[in-house]
């Protein structure tokens, strides 16, 4: 399962990813990371909770969606106990616009990842609601 916290900068969105990830302690039976583009959020959440800073590495840096996806790929291919991975500032990893095709094809492979792993993918995008694709607003919760 996809999730997408979506709201213009400064809406709340990264408490509330925050609030959603620790909460999810609670439910999830396997790991969880929280990916960021920096370690601003990493004391905000739970011990338990991995915390990635993205910018260590080079998918942290003018990446596209593809190198993101692989980055993704890597660490299932690692743990198989992962149940949930969050990404604060998405828009700041990915670095591709929601309507580059290429986005759409991350988002079909995401879902794609989310069933045959079961991980569930809890992302914040900074975008107004108006501006995003149709493809993206069955994610939005």
């Amino acid at each position: 399962m996809i999730q997408i916290i979506l709201g213009d900068k400064g809406s709340g969105k990264t408490k509330r990813l925050i609030d959603l990830v620790n909460e999810s302690l609670k439910n999830e039976h396997g790991d969880i990371i929280f990916i960021d583009d920096d370690k601003r959020y990493m004391y905000d959440l739970r011990h338990e909770i991995r915390f990635v800073d993205a910018s260590e590495y080079p998918v942290g840096h003018k990446s596209q969606a593809s190198e993101m996806l692989g980055f993704i790929c890597g660490m299932l291919s690692a743990n198989f106990d992962l149940s949930l991975i969050a990404m604060d500032a998405f828009m700041k990893l990915v670095r591709t616009p929601l309507d580059d095709p290429e986005m759409k094809v991350f988002f079909e492979k995401l879902e794609a990842l989310s069933e045959a792993h079961h991980c569930n993918f809890l992302i914040s995008v900074s975008a107004p609601a108006e501006s995003v694709p149709e493809y993206i607003r069955k994610y939005v919760i």
